[in-house]
């Protein structure tokens, strides 16, 4: 797979995991589930099938929007569909030219006006029981389904397998909870293996690319600085998986240090001055006082400028960015105010999650994955720190950051001891 499809699926595996942990409600988690089948494996639709074991067939329970209401009215047969097919072996299913293959239930094709061309099949099974069926159809540009496609399906269906069996009271919520911290762990590996391989290719484009600028005439220079600019954004992202991949698994590490923290401001706005002026807006400091405090400097500048980058690419131009420091009982606080379009209020409890967009992927126009808060929020609680946001939409943002002052981690500490 090429470097764009590893990215895609890191993102939606990161997506599946933070959601299953936190859903309530089962239908919009498999309807996310078709949805990210469909994409990562260039297929027209994807949907869930769920046994009925008093009819003996399959029924959808998560199908494409405009076909959602008349597949949920169709019963699939065990015996004479492809699903079915997959469902009672507990085998993937993979059909290149459905025409000629006995298997198709052909009605749901004249029950939606449609063409089925190819197909993939994965059973749903989890302790060994079967409960459904994942499928996409459908490969685009007539292309065929390949055995990365299949890998990914798998994958995936081992959380749809998951959501059904939690569903069901008859499962012990330990078998549960045993199956998804394995996907988990499994997720996590994937994550690291992937973004370690996509460090040694993207080195290669950025030498190769540097060395290439410095030796052509500067009329030239513009597809190169393109691909450079590109490659370093694609390594800021495998860095920022990292760098949340390693705090969930507790491999990230501290090297504090006592520092200002009115010089990280100003380093930050410093690298952001630019920015801000194409963009036309005021970028301002207020320093009420500053503090020295033990910090990862690293980790905190990454921090402060995922903020402030947040912060102008969501504000218009002549809008206005201020970095407020100052001292509250026991913490140093900084805020990031900006006067951008807001946050709606239910997507308030969500912008620390990762890959979380306020823009849906087909209407939002600001381009990122969304792993910039998350970043954020993981280097702040390893300093034992936190931040929060408060927001109106068509008002602008506040992002605050507390950060403990070192007579309060002290105290805390001798409190602890004492105890």
């Amino acid at each position: 797979m090429s470097s764009p499809d590893q990215r895609q699926i890191i993102k939606t595996l990161h997506a599946i995991s933070t959601g299953l942990r936190s859903a309530t409600e089962l239908d919009q988690m498999l309807q996310r589930l078709t949805v990210a089948a469909a994409n990562l494996t260039d297929s027209e639709a994807g949907s869930i099938l769920r046994f009925d074991p008093v009819l003996n067939c399959l029924r959808f329970i998560a199908a494409p929007w405009f076909h959602q209401q008349p597949l949920k009215q169709v019963s699939i047969p065990i015996d004479d569909s492809m699903a079915g097919w997959a469902f009672s072996n507990r085998e993937t299913l993979v059909v290149q030219n459905v025409e000629t293959d006995p298997r198709h239930f052909k009605a749901i094709d004249m029950t939606m006006s449609y063409r089925t061309s190819s197909l993939v099949a994965v059973p749903l099974v989890f302790q060994g029981k079967a409960a459904g069926v994942l499928e996409v159809i459908n490969k685009l540009d007539s292309a065929y389904y390949t055995e990365d496609d299949v890998t990914i399906l798998e994958l995936l269906a081992g959380y749809a397998s998951v959501l059904l069996y939690d569903s069901d009271p008859e499962l012990p919520a330990e078998d549960t909870l045993a199956e998804l911290t394995e996907l988990n762990r499994l997720k996590k590996n994937f994550i690291a293996i992937t973004s370690h391989e996509l460090r040694t290719p993207l080195g290669l484009i950025l030498g190769h690319a540097t060395f290439l600028r410095e030796i052509i005439d500067e009329e030239n220079r513009e597809p190169i600085d393109v691909i450079i600019g590109n490659a370093v954004r694609l390594k800021e992202i495998v860095e920022d998986l990292t760098d949340v991949n390693n705090y969930e698994g507790g491999l990230s590490r501290l090297r504090a240090r006592p520092i200002s923290i009115s010089k990280i401001v100003q380093s930050v706005r410093s690298s952001f001055k630019d920015m801000a002026e194409s963009k036309n807006i005021t970028l301002l400091t207020e320093i009420d006082e500053d503090m020295i405090l033990d910090l990862d400097e690293t980790k905190i500048l990454v921090v402060f400028s995922n903020l402030v980058e947040n912060a102008l690419t969501f504000t218009d131009s002549g809008g206005k960015v201020c970095i407020k420091i100052e001292k509250v009982p026991g913490f140093a606080q900084i805020s990031v105010n900006d006067s951008g379009i807001g946050i709606p209020a239910k997507d308030l409890k969500n912008v620390f999650e990762r890959f979380f967009q306020i823009e849906s992927h087909l209407t939002r126009r600001h381009g990122g994955m969304g792993l910039g808060l998350s970043v954020a929020k993981s280097m702040i609680e390893m300093h034992g720190g936190r931040i929060w946001v408060e927001s109106l939409e068509e008002q602008g943002s506040t992002f605050f950051v507390h950060l403990p002052l070192p007579n309060e981690v002290k105290t805390n500490e001798d409190k602890a001891a004492a105890s």
